[in-house]
């Protein structure tokens, strides 16, 4: 049999559709055509002729299918198909009406709703009622891209509705609404598109940003705790040692103590047994005189008769052991001064890593009360003594005596210090920044601060009820640490290396503000020592 390959797209043509033969069958002159072609042709014929030779049959002919060109036109198609037209990739849109293997679809029909292949699209090409029908680029989902209502192509966009709608759409309707192409509203959208993927993008980053830095912070709280724990156990290990050094060593003392008073009574029992054999054979001698009735004899013998052997007087005699209290006393004291000495060291190792996240502080003129007076680089205040006349600003503070820094923090860990030395009345500490500033709130956390107040006769930090801090050193530097996620503010005597107090669990809503306050009027004192914001020694900073 001959390749189909070899042969043209002529040699498989009906002559009637033009198209490769489909159940080719042959006239008895020797033309082929489609059984439907012919058939149809006869149909609509008074007489038999051949289509091709006009030769004419006197009846109708038997049509036989033929075999050998049935099988070369079907090789064709499918030669055809393989070279000549792709087969439909990711993407791409398929023809509807390939059966099997599915070609890439070259036109879609707007009237038949079908995406056609280069060889199925032949009828619209030829035939002439498909010839008037509109092709466009192939097109997926045909339907959802038709008007519902009036069965035309979507071609335009209402930007008042934002719909897309077709040409019949803008004469009803939308009739006075701002119409434009799909292209054109295509761009702008897909310029807000990019607008929106930039902003995706960057909230993806920001996030990716925001897991690093929780990951970074869970990893400096690691080591963070990793260090609390081998710096709580190396105090527990030296307290530990030094608890059973004291123990022994107490132990040891209360025991020597006891051997002494055990000797003690040994030796007076050892008199006593003495004193008491010596009267034992006096009491002997005395016996058988007593028992005379020789009035001559018993009176010549007592005569020369001894008085009692001499003794001590024992009624002042007595057992003293030493009290054991006062030795265990004195080692509580030594232990509570070891346990001083470790808090000391922790409390040194804290400040070092928490004197890290130092900021600077300045203080906000437009915060500070009348009465309080800042320095010209606004790092100290001090109590004036007379309420100067200022404009009013709804940021001042108006009744206590405070100001607050120009900076605020709102997240994360800040530090700064104050130096307080020779000060007799000061507040330091804290404010939300919705802190009232015009009336005469109790100074806790409810009311948005936490602060802690010292005068001559009173040491403490303001929360619900006044907490008393002891005071265990002289007042110098105060250091103040917010962890703001945490929730925690501490308050540290740097100089003395002294934790004072910690309020934890607190609740921050708001950005926080240092706060800085100094008084003389209220406590009948002098106060003209000022605050100082004092930069942190960066040779301590491990």
């Amino acid at each position: 049999m001959a390749s189909a390959t070899s042969w043209s797209e002529e040699n498989f043509s009906c002559s009637i559709c033009l198209d490769v033969f489909s159940s080719p069958v042959t006239t008895p002159c020797g033309h082929n055509f489609c059984r439907t072609c012919i058939t149809k042709f006869w149909d609509k014929q008074v007489q038999y002729q051949c289509p091709v030779c006009n030769e004419l049959f006197h009846t109708r002919p038997d049509l036989r299918v033929n075999i050998l060109l049935s099988e070369l036109a079907a090789q064709f198609k499918t030669s055809v198909r393989v070279k000549e037209q792709p087969c439909v990739e990711p993407r791409e849109v398929p023809c509807d009406v390939c059966t099997g293997t599915q070609l890439k679809a070259v036109k879609s029909c707007l009237e038949c709703f079908t995406s056609y292949c280069r060889t199925h699209l032949e009828r619209h090409q030829r035939v002439a009622r498909l010839k008037n029908h509109q092709l466009v680029e192939p097109m997926e989902c045909l339907e959802d891209r038709m008007c519902k209502k009036h069965e035309r192509l979507l071609e335009l966009f209402c930007r008042t509705e934002q719909v897309c709608v077709c040409k019949f759409c803008t004469e009803g309707y939308h009739r006075y609404h701002p119409v434009v192409p799909l292209k054109e509203e295509y761009k702008v959208k897909m310029a807000q598109l990019g607008n929106i993927e930039s902003e995706v993008l960057q909230m993806i980053q920001e996030r990716k940003l925001k897991i690093k830095d929780i990951k970074d912070t869970f990893d400096l709280s690691k080591k963070d705790a990793d260090r609390v724990i081998a710096d709580g156990l190396h105090a527990l290990t030296a307290l530990t040692r030094c608890i059973e050094k004291w123990q022994d060593d107490f132990n040891q003392t209360v025991k020597a103590n006891l051997k002494c008073t055990e000797k003690q009574a040994e030796d007076l029992i050892k008199e006593l047994e003495q004193e008491i054999e010596e009267l034992t054979n006096r009491s002997s001698e005395l016996k058988p005189l007593s028992q005379t009735e020789d009035h001559l004899h018993f009176l010549q013998a007592f005569r020369s008769l001894k008085g009692p052997p001499p003794t001590r007087d024992w009624t002042t005699v007595e057992v003293r052991p030493l009290s054991n209290i006062w030795t265990l006393r004195r080692y509580l004291n030594q232990l509570v001064e070891t346990l001083n000495k470790e808090m000391k060291k922790l409390c040194d190792a804290e400040l070092r890593r928490i004197q890290q996240y130092e900021v600077d502080v300045t203080l906000d003129s437009d915060t500070a009360h009348p009465y309080l007076i800042l320095s010209e680089d606004r790092k100290q205040v001090h109590y004036g003594g007379v309420m100067k006349t200022l404009p009013d600003n709804p940021k001042r503070f108006t009744l206590f005596p405070f100001v607050l820094s120009g900076k605020s923090f709102s997240s994360g860990k800040f530090y700064f210090e104050v130096q307080v030395k020779d000060n007799t009345v000061w507040y330091l500490g804290v404010a939300r920044e919705s802190i009232n500033k015009k009336a005469l709130i109790p100074l806790t956390p409810k009311n948005g601060c936490w602060i802690i107040f010292f005068n001559k006769n009173e040491f403490v930090f303001h929360d619900n009820s006044a907490v008393p801090l002891p005071l265990r050193a002289k007042l110098q530097k105060v250091g103040v640490f917010v962890d703001y996620d945490a929730g925690l503010v501490s308050f540290y005597e740097v100089e003395a290396k002294i934790h004072i107090y910690s309020a934890i669990g607190c609740t921050f809503s708001e950005p926080l503000y240092p706060l800085l306050g100094l008084c003389a009027m209220f406590f009948g004192c002098r106060n003209s020592t000022p605050l100082i914001i004092s930069a942190v020694n960066q040779t301590d900073i491990v």
